[in-house]
């Protein structure tokens, strides 16, 4: 990988964590004007900004290399939260989740795109079964399915690397 390569990829990283910080804005301002449509477009924006980042870090095998050399040159814990990308891969394919939820699921309850409170009215704020989509905005949180993912872990991780960008 040349310094140009190096260049044009670690300024594709700072874009992205831009991005995921302005969605980011966005989510806490539908906290007290809430509008459930922006609420979805922020987290969206964030996975997918969060991936997209994660994706040159830990690209496919054939570009192992270049991952491994951007992860040492920016600082990038092995552990770091974006190396999972499930969360941002049960939004993208949302459809394959549905399909395979009713293949082996026949009842008819399906809870979406949950807010508060709903989130907080199982046993112990726990979600409620069979919550597919949620977002609790007490704690910065998406849930799908059984699934938590604390959408603060994955902006504190993408402001780390972004800080780290600026030092290179």
């Amino acid at each position: 990988m040349t310094g140009l390569q190096e260049m044009i990829l670690i300024g594709e990283i700072v874009l992205q964590s831009k991005i995921a910080q302005r969605a980011a804005e966005r989510l806490r301002a539908t906290h007290d004007n809430f509008d459930h449509v922006e609420t979805w477009c922020s987290i969206q924006s964030i996975l997918v900004a969060a991936g997209n980042v994660s994706k040159i870090l830990w690209p496919n095998e054939k570009y192992k290399i270049r991952g491994e050399r951007l992860r040492q040159l920016l600082k990038v814990e092995k552990d770091n939260p974006l190396s999972n990308r499930k969360f941002r891969n049960h939004f993208e394919h949302y459809d394959e989740r549905i399909e395979e939820y009713f293949k082996d699921n026949s009842q008819g309850v399906y809870i979406d795109l949950a807010m508060n409170p709903s989130l907080r009215s199982g046993i112990f704020n726990d979600p409620p079964l069979n919550t597919h989509r949620g977002y609790n905005s007490f704690n910065n949180s998406l849930v799908f399915r059984n699934e938590t993912l604390y959408l603060d872990e994955v902006l504190t991780a993408l402001d780390n690397i972004l800080n780290n960008c600026k030092s290179y």
